[in-house]
């Protein structure tokens, strides 16, 4: 055995550019004598199935031990799972930043659940501090501005569908100013004129309506130009008042007129008919445009309260959904850490264990079998039935020895032996 001895002397003495190849040499020197070592000790026990199983066992714990005690070999044997494990660690140390970094996400997105819970209830007491421009009790204002908007939009209609139908289309029976224009049944005549001037005697009001909500559009835009449009708006409403009282007046006028009297606009500037009709009509829209806007700013900061509570709810709808994807992500990586963990710990008990070669020990094993039996064939003088009956025992004992060490049609290049 000094031979297998030396083979782990050259490993650790030698240069690195000559360890493998001396180490070569001393395997090929090893092989020729294990099957010297077989083929004498077969010819001295005279092929002896018991000595042959004692020697198989003697052979096996020579090997094994003089493999404990190389270091240096079982170093190189381990290095890939020390590799395999400082791979595994910096997987870990990946995985260990990741689930902090979603720990952390988490964190802040809980805080930013809490400030949105916070600032629902808090956007009610205290708009200001938002930016939202809102009074206190804005639905009080807002309703009493819609309750005095809705009898003022009623008198609006009531005023140009009868002032309409009076200017346009009516025959004057009477020089009565509040007959020319509160005419009750003015759309219903109108309808039974024909359906255009339904359409236009109906459809007229809707006209100012859009006015005085075109001027509330242009009160949000800042500048000259907003005040330019706003200022044409209302003088565009005065310009049509104007025709309408000037056409009623002259209606009037001409049912008191002498035969050849002529009415003419100075006439309509010195009646009284004819500005009262201009301010039951453009002063009330002035009025009505002015509670327009106002209901509609109070509207409008209600809805600002309310956008910016939807906001915040939607905020933390999509902070929770964030939130429980943080959290499935979070339970992955830990599974992966633990599966890591556990690869660790598995190559370290490798590490910390012995790595056998079996595919040497097999090597080495065969070569001790055939010396055993050429011995056998060329040594022993006994019958050709007793040598036969010999090499099956030993046959079986060879057999049986591997059987016994979990060798026998192993396909491994090394067995490790863990640590427990």
């Amino acid at each position: 055995m000094e031979v297998i001895k030396n083979i782990f002397k050259l490993k650790n003495s030698e240069p690195v550019n000559s360890v493998a190849e001396s180490t070569e040499e001393a395997r090929e020197q090893v092989r020729i004598t294990y099957y010297q070592s077989g083929y004498g000790a077969s010819k001295k026990a005279e092929g002896n199935p018991v000595t042959f199983g004692v020697g198989l066992h003697n052979l096996f714990n020579t090997f094994e031990n003089l493999c404990r005690k190389q270091l240096n070999e079982q170093r190189i044997l381990k290095q890939p799972y020390l590799e395999s494990q400082e791979r595994e660690r910096t997987e870990l140390k990946k995985r260990e930043t990741a689930k902090s970094i979603y720990e952390d996400q988490i964190k802040v997105i809980e805080s930013l659940i809490d400030k949105s819970k916070f600032e629902i209830i808090d956007v009610k007491q205290h708009p200001d501090k938002y930016g939202i421009d809102s009074d206190k009790r804005p639905k009080a204002q807002f309703y009493i501005g819609l309750f005095l908007l809705v009898p003022i939009t009623i008198y609006l209609f009531v005023f140009y569908i009868s002032a309409t139908y009076s200017a346009f289309f009516k025959n004057f029976e009477t020089d009565s100013l509040s007959a020319a224009i509160f005419d009750a049944n003015a759309l219903g005549k109108a309808i039974n004129d024909g359906w255009l001037e339904a359409v236009f005697v109906g459809t007229l009001p809707f006209v100012f309506m859009g006015l005085g909500y075109l001027v509330h559009m242009f009160h949000k835009i800042k500048g000259w130009q907003a005040s330019v449009k706003i200022g044409s708006l209302y003088i565009l409403t005065f310009i049509f008042d104007v025709i309408l009282a000037y056409l009623i007046e002259k209606k009037i006028f001409l049912y008191d007129a002498v035969l050849g009297q002529q009415f003419s606009p100075q006439d309509a500037l010195s009646s009284v008919n004819f500005w009262g009709i201009i301010f039951a009509g453009f002063v009330v829209y002035i009025i009505w445009g002015l509670v327009f806007d106002f209901v509609m700013k109070e509207h409008e900061n209600v809805d600002k309260i309310k956008v910016f509570i939807l906001n915040q709810k939607e905020t933390i709808k999509n902070s929770i959904k964030k939130k429980d994807e943080l959290a499935i992500l979070i339970d992955t990586v830990q599974q992966e850490l633990t599966a890591i963990k556990g690869k660790i710990t598995e190559l370290q008990s490798k590490i910390d264990g012995f790595i056998f070669p079996v595919k040497e020990y097999l090597l080495y094993h065969y070569q001790y079998v055939e010396g055993w039996y050429q011995a056998i064939n060329s040594e022993l003088q006994f019958p050709i039935k007793q040598l036969d009956e010999i090499r099956e025992n030993c046959e079986a004992v060879a057999s049986k020895h591997l059987d016994v060490l979990n060798l026998k049609g192993i396909e491994v290049q090394n067995i490790i032996f863990e640590k427990k």
